[in-house]
């Protein structure tokens, strides 16, 4: 399975992964904007927790959810709270969230079972709920220097897979940057509701 090294370098680097500099993504002022004071939140992947803290003390209802044993525990440090670890595929919410937060996680999904996880979240939102989600843009799956697994699908491919699946007000943007691994990067963002 294409997660094992992925899983494991999380596991053994969380630390460093968790303490690193990082800037709050910019789209997490616009995602906070379109949800209702207060409005309940699970964040998908939340890493060392930093996206979490900013939405806790902002007054949303948070639930920060990780893969990662040890980035969970990383996370619960810095947000003072449990954090859930759960895999993508676990997600098993009806109609309990205004919004759900994906930044740079989902990218390490299969690709062949994100229909799968987007429908997981399509039911955990109640109706008019929003996603964000960002991806590593290409036309292949692989793997990163680190040995991470990517699915790298296409700003094209995300519009179909997220129109089949019964989303609307769909919004794909896509911009250069960077992640961990130092490297350019081409980014795609994801914003759809329920």
């Amino acid at each position: 399975m294409p997660l094992d090294r992925t899983s494991a370098f999380y596991e053994e680097n969380a630390e460093t992964y968790a303490k690193r500099v990082r800037s709050l993504p910019k789209q997490l002022h616009a995602f906070l904007a379109g949800l209702a004071p207060g409005a309940a939140i699970l964040e998908l992947g939340c890493g060392g927790g930093q996206d979490s803290a900013y939405m806790l003390a902002h007054g949303f209802d948070v639930m920060p959810t990780d893969g990662s044993t040890e980035l969970a525990r990383q996370a619960e440090a810095l947000i003072g709270r449990p954090v859930r670890v759960m895999l993508f595929q676990e997600l098993d919410a009806d109609s309990a969230f205004d919004g759900v937060w994906a930044h740079a996680s989902l990218l390490h999904v299969p690709r062949s079972e994100l229909p799968d996880v987007f429908a997981r979240i399509r039911r955990a939102l109640r109706t008019g709920g929003i996603i964000h989600a960002t991806f590593k843009a290409g036309e292949a799956e692989g793997h990163d220097g680190f040995g991470r697994y990517y699915n790298y699908p296409s700003a094209d491919g995300l519009l179909a897979l997220l129109t089949k699946g019964g989303w609307r007000d769909i919004t794909i943007e896509e911009n250069d940057g960077g992640g961990y691994d130092g490297e350019p990067t081409r980014w795609i963002t994801v914003m759809a509701h329920r």
